[in-house]
């Protein structure tokens, strides 16, 4: 399927609606909080609501979503807090904390403090525009990251493929933090760079304590042209290194819309989950979320046992 496709996608398996969670979505408010890495994309220089969301949740029956922080400004996780404290379906938020600093600890149950503040499942990072391939493995750096396990969080790594040793060593230096690796650590798809990404995620998904969101895949691809088998490949690979119950499902809405629409990924994502059991794809699609950042999903009681899920 063609990114200018649409419609069901044939042999995709189906979960119950209600467990459906998005774990990777952004909103923005351009009056509020400017964001300079849209300059030069039309389709993402606006603000864009939890309203603008909402019918695409609806169209596909995801329950709840995990709101990802855009910037490196202390401002914005409150004001994200604020809204997933307004809206119930908003079940978490990546926030950011200045690791660096002394103090990430006292910063972070400041969070938790203001409004929405139950609501902070963890932190992030933009490592990605890091000169430093070795950031992570910055003694403050890993100090802040032993802060956000402390306080039961999970911290998102962004990286992209050349900071991947530095996140594998940050990840087996910290077993009892939870690590999640965003967009599968962003894979060059449009030059079909399969190595030497898949020997690195093999190597990272070897830890125990991480798991990786099935995520950003088309932003990495030809976004002119991209097809479901130009993604495939790297999907597979995700998903055989982590297996199901630690891949999750993320739409990277709306940084998505350059290359796709929120309807074309979600369909992109159960087009590579195809031949999964009905377990697994729930694993996907709602279960891995839930237990990685133990959200609490409206209307869905409780959260369930994951197969190796940290403690």
């Amino acid at each position: 399927m063609a990114a200018g496709g649409g419609g069901e996608i044939p042999g995709a398996n189906r979960v119950e609606p209600a467990w459906r969670v998005d774990a990777h979505h952004h909103l923005w408010d351009l009056a509020t909080r400017p964001q300079p890495w849209t300059e030069g994309e039309p389709s993402l220089a606006r603000s864009f609501s939890f309203e603008d969301l909402r019918g695409h949740l609806d169209r596909h029956g995801i329950a709840a979503g995990v709101v990802v922080q855009t910037v490196a400004v202390a401002a914005e996780t409150p004001e994200l807090l604020a809204l997933a404290a307004a809206e119930a379906r908003i079940a978490g938020v990546v926030g950011w904390v200045d690791l660096e600093r002394p103090g990430a600890g006292e910063a972070i149950a400041a969070l938790r403090e203001g409004p929405g503040g139950a609501r902070l499942v963890g932190v992030r990072h933009l490592v990605q525009d890091e000169p430093d391939p070795a950031w992570l493995a910055r003694p403050a750096v890993r100090a802040g990251l032993g802060a956000v396990g402390d306080a039961g969080l999970v911290y998102d790594l962004l990286v992209r493929p050349r900071q991947l040793e530095a996140a594998i060593a940050a990840v087996a230096a910290l077993p009892g933090v939870r690590f999640v690796l965003d967009h599968a650590g962003k894979p060059e798809i449009a030059a079909g760079g399969l190595e030497p990404w898949r020997g690195l995620v093999g190597r990272l998904a070897a830890l125990p304590n991480v798991a990786v969101k099935l995520s950003g895949l088309v932003s990495e691809a030809d976004r002119a042209r991209w097809s479901i088998e130009q993604l495939r490949p790297f999907a597979e690979v995700v998903l055989e290194a982590f297996g199901p119950e630690r891949v999750m499902f993320g739409s990277d809405w709306p940084a998505c819309l350059p290359a796709a629409g929120y309807d074309q990924v979600f369909e992109a994502a159960q087009a590579c989950c195809a031949g999964l059991g009905p377990a697994e794809t729930s694993a996907v699609f709602a279960g891995t979320a839930r237990a990685w950042y133990r959200l609490e999903v409206p209307g869905v009681p409780g959260v369930p046992e994951v197969p190796g899920e940290p403690q």
